[in-house]
């Protein structure tokens, strides 16, 4: 059976998930779309969402010309730092969901190293 890009990055998205749940530690869950990038930080028990920040958001909207490149995703990793640095949260483990770790998903994970959040 083939299966088509989403099923493919699923695919690769389970076993670090697995090894995330294994390690019962929060996860920053990042989602792109071509028009936008999605984070949330999500509890170690898998149930609540922490803080979430996007490009969909009212401010980001103000700070941002375009929602679909780096910039936007840069925006996106310092603001989702600086909410978990609220929540009493320092370190991490990141989850890509299977997108590759390059462009937007590694400039979002950078961004959000260099304001303090850990992984």
């Amino acid at each position: 059976m083939k299966l088509d890009k989403k099923q493919n990055r699923l695919r690769r998205a389970r076993k670090s998930r697995a090894k995330i749940k294994e390690l019962s530690v929060n996860r920053l869950s990042v989602h792109r779309t071509s028009k936008h990038i999605y984070a949330q930080i999500i509890a170690a028990n898998g149930e609540s969402v922490i803080a979430s920040a996007s490009t969909i958001e009212k401010d980001s909207k103000k700070e941002l010309k375009a929602t679909g490149n780096i910039a936007a995703a840069t925006f996106v990793g310092t603001r989702i730092a600086e909410k978990a640095k609220k929540a009493g949260i320092e370190s991490v483990a990141f989850d890509r969901s299977g997108f590759l770790y390059h462009g937007r998903i590694r400039a979002l994970a950078d961004a959000a190293r260099e304001a303090g959040l850990k992984f």
